[in-house]
């Protein structure tokens, strides 16, 4: 079966989610964990959890992904800026308590200027600082386009920041296919080869979900502009190989693309027309 579900609002809680995902053809969701630009979070209702989680396992929906604000940036040259990203993201891992055993993405960060290593220097302190032994959260790094100086533009990048930090049985990867292909990584003419090589440096036991998004721009263009299903450069050729690869059909897929619900409710239908897993 296809676990696929896009990416939803969060304001009317995790049931009303679960809810929105399932009429649109969905079994999982992908949401913000609060404001994408930052802030304080909603309180957690008990009774809108416990309502989720019913509903979830009523119909076996697949593991669910939290995604932090795009304003978190652990390995910031400004370490009130770095602090407020390690004490967000804590939370926001306490949080996801409430609903165990699901994931939590995030983008590595910029290193704005310090250099890629010492910015991997400083991811590897905070998610030394942030992650337990007790959390039941799998955290993801999330595979970058490589715009400006993002950190993650590369499996191997990914790599070192895993081999750095302690408790690393507690983090995953996400790849996300435009930010991939905008990085350089040919998924449209060889699939093969980068879920080979992705295996080689970083472990393919290590990729929890795919970020199924098309690409405004064109290969190798380190520029991250997410498109519609089939309607930009990665094709709905490339992106149905990627649904059914063997190596990744049984994976949960996440819908970014510039849609709104109706928008969204189509793509997982033409999708699930296109699987045959």
């Amino acid at each position: 079966m296809l676990t696929i579900g896009a990416h939803l609002s969060a304001s009317k809680g995790y049931a009303h989610m679960a809810k929105e995902a399932m009429s649109i053809g969905g079994n999982t969701f992908q949401f913000f964990t609060r404001n994408p630009r930052g802030g304080k979070a909603k309180e957690i209702d008990e009774k809108d959890v416990n309502e989720f989680l019913e509903i979830a396992t009523e119909n076996h929906f697949g593991k669910i992904l939290a995604h932090a604000p795009y304003t978190i940036n652990v390995c910031s040259a400004d370490e009130k800026t770095r602090r407020f990203g390690i004490d967000l993201m804590k939370d926001d891992l306490q949080r996801m308590e409430y609903t165990p055993g699901n994931m939590y993405n995030f983008h590595p960060g910029s290193h704005v200027g310090q250099g890629v290593e010492p910015g991997i220097k400083l991811i590897i302190e905070a998610l030394n600082e942030i992650l337990t032994k007790e959390q039941t959260t799998t955290v993801l790094l999330e595979t970058m386009a490589g715009k400006g100086s993002e950190i993650g533009r590369s499996f191997e990048e990914i790599r070192r920041i895993i081999d750095g930090v302690a408790l690393s049985e507690k983090l995953g990867v996400c790849l996300d296919t435009c930010h991939v292909y905008d990085a350089g990584y040919d998924i449209v003419n060889d699939l093969d080869g980068v879920l080979n090589h992705f295996d080689e440096v970083i472990g393919l036991d290590r990729l929890k979900a795919i970020h199924l998004n098309d690409s405004k721009n064109p290969f190798e263009s380190h520029k991250d502009r997410h498109e519609k299903i089939g309607e930009g450069s990665i094709g709905l050729v490339a992106l149905t190989r990627v649904i059914n690869h063997p190596k990744l059909k049984d994976l949960p897929f996440f819908l970014e693309t510039p849609n709104e619900i109706d928008g969204y409710a189509k793509e997982i239908e033409l999708l699930k027309g296109k699987y045959t897993g």
